[in-house]
Order: structure tokens, then C-alpha cells, then sequence
């Protein structure tokens, strides 16, 4: 996996949420987005991960920031799975089809699982990539060290 570089224009894209929203990158210019990538939805290490995302949505909102998780999960499952979780702040954006085109774009995608790998991006108002960060696949992000980043 070679992820997109620091400095770079990040890749605009249009993907949807479970519940039907369209959500564009290009529509948050004036705001930092953390684009927060996990494997698969309904796995452990996701799950705490996006709940991260949620409990903190105050903190990345004061920071002027909007985080989003993407996965290549089809959005009727990340629905379920955003009501399940109680997530209702946080966007769970599907990357479905054509299978983890955003993911490929941003250079996340690991074709030897059929999914991204757990990345964090963080793009910047004016839509450059500010900070970016690889996982290994069992690893929760740090929550402290991503709000460090904004």
C-alpha cells in the first residue's frame, strides 16, 4: 500500500452514506475532513474506531473539522451498522462501487484483502492532504494522536 503523499491535492469524490446523503469532499472546502478508513464494518477494532470518531465529534467540530469513516462495505450495511453503534453525527460513507475506487484514488486500497487498509487522512481547508497515517489491520487509531493532527 502506498498511501497518498503530504502536500497533494486530495482526490474530490462522491459516495454515499447509509441512510442515502451524498457525501462530497468538495462540498466541506473551509473545513479540515479527516478521512478515517477501516477494513470492514461489524469488526472489533472498526467498530472502536468509529465510535472514536463519534464520542469525539465535539472536539474534531471545535477544531473546525469533519471526520468521516469509509470502508468498502455496501452502504445498507454501514446503515445497520451506524444505528447499531448509535453513530448519528459521524457520516459511515460507503466505497463500494466500483470497489474501493476512493480507497484506490487515495492509495489505501489492499487488493490482496478486497478492502482499504485503516488509514487517517487528514485533508486541510483548501483540500490538501495535511497528515496521513497507515495502521497495521489490528490496530486502533489513537484517538489523542489524530486530534494532535487537526
Amino acid at each position: 500500500m502506498d498511501a497518498i503523499q503530504v502536500g497533494v491535492m486530495a482526490p474530490d469524490f462522491n459516495l454515499q452514506d447509509g441512510f442515502g446523503k451524498e457525501i462530497r469532499l468538495s462540498d466541506y472546502r473551509g473545513k479540515q475532513v479527516l478521512l478515517s478508513w477501516h477494513p470492514f464494518a461489524w469488526t472489533g477494532v472498526c467498530t472502536d474506531q468509529m465510535r472514536a470518531l463519534e464520542v469525539h465529534f465535539d472536539d474534531f467540530a471545535a477544531k473546525n473539522t469533519v471526520a468521516i469513516g469509509l470502508s468498502v462495505d455496501a452502504a445498507p450495511g454501514k446503515k445497520a451498522w451506524a444505528t447499531v453503534l448509535c453513530i448519528e453525527n459521524t457520516p459511515l460513507v460507503s466505497d463500494f462501487w466500483p470497489q474501493g475506487k476512493v480507497a484506490l484514488d487515495y492509495g489505501v486500497f489492499m487488493s490482496n484483502h478486497g478492502c482499504s487498509g485503516r488509514v487517517n487522512v487528514l485533508v486541510d481547508a483548501q483540500g490538501i492532504v495535511k497528515w496521513v497515517k497507515v495502521y497495521a489491520l489490528g490496530e486502533l487509531p489513537d484517538i489523542d494522536e489524530v486530534l494532535a493532527a487537526l
